[in-house]
């Protein structure tokens, strides 16, 4: 058996004051927002987004829909490899805490939602373009995704995991544009309308690698369904209040990344294929450079690659052949 990697976690609070750090992601939802003149503005609309969806979709007890607001902290996770104290940014997700400003209760949400990682950006962004160059047909690399999902997993397991949060992650993402989504007859009073598609895309298979299952829900209100990925009992394991928190905040990004999908204006049907060409959506008062962002993922792939894939190559593969969850 293996040395396990030792993980370390930083938290910093998201609100109108946040500066994204020099090890975050820039391609990341909440620092892609933190950017550029209206920067600002930004977040205040996107934090007034997540308090007022919130409040709509916890409607008891709440007669001036103005009882909760939705405070986040971003989780960066850093990994050292060698035990040396010299570390590399690996995971960065998104924890929300509900204020309940009728009791003054401070009540803690989801760790999850928002998942972004530079292993990630190197797999997709560099090594699977790679791989495909030359191909006349789509394909994926032997092993792909693998190291990625032990080191998530080994982070769910690891000591710094279990000491700051009380549950595992869900993490809430963009159903996939190439796959065509049916509506059951299941219905959660929070979650909303559940759908299923017949396979899975390559970011399902992706997270599944994390350990990670995935359904399918359209929230009351909602245009589209969101993808929600989880361990054990999405339905069962989470409290009402803790689902809203996630939806709330994630279906707000989702409107400003992809208008198309989720500020459509008109909702999905029972057979639903989401298109980022669609032309008949809203845009939210938030600025955003999707082109820029997709450049930006390819840099930081590269950055991966030389900075943790290349140097740590040898161990990586060692500690990846020998780990078992």
């Amino acid at each position: 058996m293996s040395k396990e990697f030792t993980f370390t976690i930083k938290s910093i609070c998201f609100d109108e004051n946040y500066h994204p750090s020099d090890d975050s992601r820039i391609t990341t939802n909440f620092a892609n927002l933190a950017r550029g003149e209206r920067r600002q503005d930004n977040l205040r609309n996107a934090l007034r987004m997540i308090d007022n969806r919130f409040n709509t979709l916890v409607h008891w007890d709440n007669p001036k829909a103005d009882r909760y607001s939705v405070e986040l902290e971003i989780i960066s996770v850093d990994i050292d490899v060698e035990g040396n104290g010299e570390t590399f940014p690996t995971i960065e997700i998104l924890k929300t805490n509900i204020v309940d400003h009728k009791s003054n209760k401070r009540i803690e949400g989801i760790v999850g939602n928002n998942f972004s990682s530079y292993v990630r950006d190197y797999d997709f962004s560099v090594l699977l373009l790679e791989h495909n160059k030359n191909q006349s047909q789509f394909s994926l690399p032997e092993g792909y995704g693998d190291l990625h999902g032990k080191i998530f997993k080994s982070f769910l397991n690891s000591k710094a995991y279990q000491d700051n949060f009380s549950k595992p992650p869900v993490i809430c993402l963009s159903v996939s544009s190439s796959k065509t989504y049916h509506r059951t007859e299941n219905q959660h009073p929070v979650l909303g309308v559940e759908y299923q598609q017949d396979e899975y895309s390559l970011t399902d298979e992706y997270f599944a690698k994390m350990g990670l299952q995935v359904r399918y829900f359209m929230p009351p209100n909602s245009v589209a369904p969101l993808a929600f990925y989880f361990q054990g009992d999405l339905l069962g394991d989470y409290t009402n209040l803790e689902l809203i928190s996630t939806i709330s905040t994630m279906e707000t990004f989702q409107k400003i990344y992809r208008p198309e999908i989720y500020n459509a204006n008109s909702a999905a049907g029972k057979c639903y294929r989401p298109s980022l060409k669609n032309q008949d959506y809203s845009l939210t008062q938030v600025v955003y450079d999707r082109e820029e962002r997709s450049q930006l993922a390819i840099k930081q792939g590269k950055f991966t690659e030389e900075r943790f894939i290349k140097p740590y190559k040898d161990i990586l593969e060692q500690w990846a052949a020998n780990y078992a969850a």
